[in-house]
């Protein structure tokens, strides 16, 4: 909406036209995501007590978690409305990558808010059933997959990098949609089985959705994709924007999510975000690389697999606990123990990812 304010005001004062570099509207985009946070995070915190949206606290989960029972979930949605408002101040509305991601976080999180109903109204932890749940997610995540494919505009979307490797990729052609598929869904249930702790989640979606940004500007770029021997992808730099948001947004809910925390995101928060980096992840052809960086949610997702697996097949369990976070913290590990080692895995992760850019 700015954008094109700023266009048309620059024609009078020359000054305005530094709104037009996507360096500057990043910049905008992640203060104006951070600052409503700062803003909004008080009265929603306040407004989901008075409404009783306590979490509700698994009876067999960690007996240290039992005072967190009746602490106000659905901070998610904060996340959504600063992202969603940041994005239409700061973004270019016609370009298709940025409404993709963007009506693909609020979809998920539409699927989130009702699971978080049903748990906080009925007092069910389950919320959803995992059928209906997966239906819906399958619905969009096939959708956005489709609306990525049809909307592709070069050879390079329909591929799949290989990281690391120089020239080195498979063509998919239409089978981008299913792998499309299967990266948006399981990424938005991976975070989701990752937010156990206070911050857990967010800080690592904050440090990918910032890499993911880095890849995005880059990819959109033709002087720089050339350079780095990455596809250039017109238009594809607009995810920065998106990203940027997701950034200040996700720091501005760990202010009030930090430990102990004040908010949970709930379902609604971790589903849609998770949907979100996966969308970015398809875009600019970095979906591998996403695999890489979202260790720390690859195996949340793989250590809940097992245990399942393991427990059906032979009658034992392979971790004390599951997801991975539960299993440290019966081992003895304090929980900002364990947040704080994960975070510094991801940053780990995070800069292997990035180094994708040089090292092939």
């Amino acid at each position: 909406m700015l954008v094109y304010l700023t266009e048309y005001l620059q024609q009078y004062i020359s000054g305005f036209a530094v709104f037009s570099y996507i360096t500057m509207r990043t910049i905008m985009s992640v203060l104006t995501a951070l600052l409503l946070s700062f803003i909004i995070g008080p009265g929603m915190i306040r407004w989901l007590t008075r409404l009783k949206v306590g979490q509700a606290i698994r009876s067999d989960g960690p007996q240290t978690h039992l005072v967190k029972k009746g602490t106000p979930t659905m901070g998610g949605t904060m996340i959504l409305f600063s992202v969603a408002v940041s994005v239409i101040l700061w973004g270019d509305l016609t370009n298709h990558y940025l409404l993709i991601v963007t009506l693909t976080m609020l979809a998920f999180g539409v699927i989130g808010f009702i699971d978080d109903y049903k748990k906080v109204v009925y007092r069910d932890p389950k919320g959803m059933s995992a059928k209906h749940k997966y239906l819906l997610q399958s619905l969009i995540g096939f959708i956005a997959a489709y609306a990525l494919f049809a909307m592709a505009t070069v050879p390079a979307e329909t591929d799949l990098l290989i990281p690391y490797m120089k020239d080195t990729v498979i063509h998919l052609g239409a089978w981008t949609i299913l792998l499309s598929y299967f990266v948006i869904v399981g990424t938005s249930n991976a975070v989701n089985l990752t937010d156990g702790l206070d911050g857990l989640a967010i800080m690592p979606t904050v440090m990918i959705s910032g890499a993911l940004g880095v890849f995005a500007y880059l990819s959109g770029n033709a002087v720089f994709s050339n350079y780095l021997n990455i596809p250039y992808i017109p238009g594809v730099s607009e995810i920065t924007i998106f990203a940027a948001a997701l950034v200040g947004a996700g720091l501005g809910f760990l202010w009030y999510n930090a430990h102990p925390a004040q908010v949970f995101m709930g379902d609604v928060g971790s589903l849609s975000i998770g949907a979100a980096l996966g969308v970015m992840a398809i875009a600019v052809k970095q979906e591998l690389v996403l695999v890489i960086m979202g260790g720390v949610f690859v195996a949340e997702t793989l250590s809940v697999i097992l245990q399942v697996g393991s427990y059906k097949l032979r009658g034992k369990r392979i971790f004390l606990m599951a997801p991975l976070h539960h299993h440290f913290e019966q081992k003895g590990w304090h929980e900002s123990t364990v947040i704080v080692r994960f975070w510094i895995v991801t940053i780990i992760l995070v800069l292997v990812g990035l180094a994708s850019l040089k090292i092939r």
